[in-house]
Order: C-alpha cells, then sequence, then structure tokens
C-alpha cells in the first residue's frame, strides 16, 4: 500500500476545511448531506474523531480529484479503473436506493438510465425522510431492499 503524504494543506476548498475539522462537518452533516436526519451528539462524536486526523482533507480532497480524473490512483489498481472507466453495466439483480433529502445527489436520473447502469434492477427507491447516510438514517428500508434483492437472485 501506499504510504500517505506528510499532513498538508490541500488547495482551495482543502485551505477552508483544513483546521476547521469537526464544527465544519457538524454543519456539513445537519445542513447539506442529511438535513432532516436528528442525530445523536453520541453519534456524531463517534465519527467526528476522524476528523481531525491530519490526514482528512488530504484524503477527501484527493478523492473528490480523483473520482473526476485531477488525481492518480494507486498505480496497482490501474487496471481495474480502466475497467471501470468504461462504466460498464453491472450484470447482477440490484436495487437503487436514494435519500429523499440528500442534497449531495442532484436530481434523481430517470429509470432509463438506472436501467442502463443495472440491467437487472429490481426497483428504485426514493427513502422519504432520509439524506445521504441510508443505512444510518434508516436501517429498515437498507435491509428491506436487502432482503428484496436476495429474494430476486434466487
Amino acid at each position: 500500500m501506499a504510504s500517505m503524504p506528510e499532513p498538508r494543506q490541500a488547495a482551495r476548498g482543502g485551505r477552508a476545511q483544513a483546521g476547521a475539522g469537526a464544527q465544519t462537518q457538524e454543519g456539513a452533516w445537519a445542513q447539506t448531506w442529511s438535513p432532516t436526519w436528528h442525530f445523536t451528539d453520541d453519534t456524531y462524536n463517534r465519527a467526528a474523531a476522524s476528523f481531525e486526523n491530519p490526514y482528512f482533507v488530504d484524503c477527501v480532497v484527493h478523492s473528490y480529484r480523483h473520482r473526476i480524473g485531477n488525481a492518480a490512483g494507486e498505480p496497482r489498481f490501474l487496471d481495474v479503473e480502466k475497467q471501470l472507466a468504461k462504466r460498464p453495466a453491472i450484470q447482477v439483480p440490484a436495487i437503487v436506493l436514494r435519500g429523499a433529502d440528500d442534497t449531495l445527489g442532484g436530481r434523481e436520473p430517470a429509470e432509463a438510465a438506472d436501467r442502463a447502469t443495472f440491467p437487472k434492477l429490481v426497483s428504485r427507491k426514493l427513502v422519504a425522510g432520509a439524506g445521504h447516510f441510508l443505512p444510518r438514517e434508516n436501517p429498515g428500508a437498507v435491509s428491506t431492499a436487502l432482503l428484496e434483492v436476495l429474494a430476486a437472485s434466487k
């Protein structure tokens, strides 16, 4: 595994995040990612320790840059990345879940777009009262979907 570079402030958005740590992330959770999720202090505090990690900003910024092709990935995964860049259809039964209150996902794609990606699409659901953290915000919807896709896989 490649070693992480020494902690440093990342460019642009990273500089805005660096040093802000958990306080900035709490605002992101509450106002952007899952505005209707009423998480407890305990739930947030367990996650907040990771935001204070000196590598947090660099990891997040690099992740987004890599996702849009503006940063190199791990060399050992290059062949897999090339295959995935072709956006192959996922040929197993699948269910698409989206949180109705997730402000990060943009507008919901048309069913035809989901079916092109998932030819064996079992169903697609918009989960009311949930944002970006579906397994945390509505574990019942996620476990029900898992049971549904398992049943369709028989």
